[in-house]
């Protein structure tokens, strides 16, 4: 199951980018990859992806660069992803969903998913893209996540229900 291309040749890098990431299985995959998830166990678990869903995914992204894999063990041979410069680089788009999910798809009473506190100035971050204290761009290797506990016990349900399956 492959993910097709959909945009007739364009210069429009928006339609480009949405040939690349523009379904949700995609970003819930390169979520995990952000997440420090590279093993295809641990990514299918959280996204909720069938096998072939997350299988396309993985190869898609790896076509387009996004993504690259690196075995962990010879006897099966399996491997692991990890994100390329590419696939790094959007990172603010995710900062940017999750602002966004934040503040316009959830009721007032819910707390933050994760909080991510900024190493460069040692605050809370906000939601970015810059830090709300100091003003700098967050980038992924300067911040330190903390997960509510709420989201702390759904992914480790999502965790133990694949396991159980």
């Amino acid at each position: 199951m492959a993910v097709k291309k959909s945009s007739p040749e364009t210069l429009c890098p928006i339609a480009r980018a949405e040939d690349i990431v523009g379904d949700r299985w995609t970003v819930l995959v390169l979520r995990e990859l952000f997440m420090r998830n590279h093993r295809y166990d641990e990514i299918q678990a959280q996204t909720g992806g069938t096998p072939q869903m997350v299988a396309a995914r993985l190869k898609s992204l790896e076509s387009d660069g996004m993504v690259e894999r690196r075995p962990y063990n010879e006897r099966p041979l399996r491997y692991e992803y990890h994100l390329t410069a590419k696939g790094e680089a959007f990172y603010s788009v995710v900062l940017a969903l999750r602002a966004w999910g934040e503040t316009w798809c959830k009721s007032e009473a819910e707390e933050l998913a994760v909080r991510y506190t900024h190493r460069t100035c040692g605050h809370l971050a906000g939601l970015g893209p810059l830090c709300e204290y100091c003003g700098e761009l967050l980038r992924r290797e300067e911040l330190v996540s903390e997960p509510s506990p709420a989201y702390v016990q759904e992914r480790q349900a999502r965790r133990e229900a694949f396991k159980e399956k």
